[in-house]
């Protein structure tokens, strides 16, 4: 079960950095500088924090409410 207020508290400290900034160059559409792999995407969508909509991923609210 995933803690509402932190997504990553069952997570390392780095993993949860490194899901951090994932979320926040998905945001800022830097993906092409930045690509998100495969795993951390499926992380990220499985915690309801990012979906794929138009073809690629954007930040749910959950997602925005992470980062904020």
């Amino acid at each position: 079960m995933v803690d509402q207020d932190n997504p990553f508290a069952d997570l390392g400290l780095e993993q949860a950095i490194h899901l951090r900034w994932a979320l926040r160059d998905i945001k800022a559409r830097r993906l092409s500088l930045a690509p998100v792999s495969d795993d951390d995407l499926r992380l990220l969508t499985e915690r309801g924090l990012v979906e794929v909509a138009d073809g690629g991923p954007v930040l749910t609210q959950a997602g925005l409410d992470t980062i904020e």
